[in-house]
């Protein structure tokens, strides 16, 4: 590919559809540098359970918010599009290309619609929250929050306890709803080009997620787990140990029962990844890939050729 794209490209998926694969092979024919869109991958020493490109993968391509933050910390959307801008500008500065890849969407779609000012969190109004959901368990607080904001209530599972505390947090601190906030003023989005791989057979990509838990059982993502639980200062309660594979390990270890951590970890993943596609599929700016198709990566480099011209 002799010209130069004038953009950054984001290449999003569900998990498990061969993003990785895929950015490596872009980065074989366009000087790119890869920017992480992923809410895990930002995280020390959480490697098997994130499927975090090698050491060797990072050496081949300069990688960017990977590692970056310890699984105490969390990382906001926010704090994301500051990043992933700012880095974007750095990388073209250099005359190289920003390739933005993963699959945490709700991160692309703050960078593409932009995002509405909303309050600083409080911590004790959290505390307070998380107190309240101990007594009354989140599929309660999910169903105070489908009264109060009914949009925000219809995209988020019952027991997202994050994003749930988030939404009760922002209506308790302004009273308005989340949606309503989110339909307000923005700060101004981007018009990046973006590249979906998506599978066209569910089947196909259900397989690879349980071909993908197996493996990283093998690779030790129970031995993972049980080091991150001897530091001492972790718990469910941090978005990073919510996590999918994570929760579902640290959950067996508390119980000391193993016998279906293996179904319950596929499953998680695949209700994560039934997620994703369905954010997916609410960005109508998205270019198809089918994951599952002959030949994904040359249908994806002819894409890119085709926006060089």
């Amino acid at each position: 590919m002799g010209a130069v794209l004038s953009a950054p490209i984001c290449l999003a998926g569900p998990t498990g559809c061969g993003k990785t694969a895929a950015a490596l092979a872009i980065a074989e024919v366009l000087p790119v540098e890869i920017i992480s869109v992923d809410s895990a991958l930002v995280y020390r020493g959480m490697d098997i359970g994130t499927a975090k490109p090698t050491a060797a993968e990072q050496a081949a391509v300069p990688h960017h918010l990977i590692d970056i933050l310890e699984p105490t910390n969390s990382y906001s959307a926010a704090e994301f599009v500051r990043d992933a801008k700012r880095l974007a500008a750095e990388i073209t500065a250099r005359g190289r290309l920003p390739l933005l890849v993963g699959g945490t969407m709700l991160y692309f779609k703050a960078l593409f619609d932009g995002l509405s000012a909303l309050p600083q969190a409080d911590a004790d109004l959290r505390a307070a929250i998380d107190a309240e959901a101990a007594e009354r368990g989140w599929p309660a607080m999910h169903d105070e929050l489908a009264r109060l904001d009914p949009p925000t209530a219809a995209r988020l599972a019952p027991n997202d306890s994050q994003r749930i505390q988030r939404a009760l947090e922002v209506i308790r601190l302004t009273g308005q709803p989340l949606s309503a906030l989110h339909a307000a003023s923005r700060d101004e989005g981007v018009d990046w080009p973006l590249f979906s791989l998506e599978p066209s057979d569910r089947s196909w990509l259900h397989e690879r997620l349980a071909q993908r838990f197996d493996a990283m059982l093998t690779q030790g993502l129970v031995d993972e787990v049980k080091a991150l639980r001897k530091r001492g200062d972790l718990s469910l309660a941090l978005p990073s140990m919510r996590c999918v594979g994570y929760r579902q390990v640290w959950e067996a270890l508390d119980a000391g029962d193993f016998s279906d951590l293996r179904e319950r970890g596929i499953a998680a993943t695949r209700q994560l990844a039934k997620r994703q596609v369905t954010w997916l599929r609410s960005m109508p700016r998205r270019q198809v890939v089918a994951c599952d198709g002959p030949q994904p990566l040359p249908e994806l480099l002819a894409g890119l050729q085709r926006l060089m011209g």
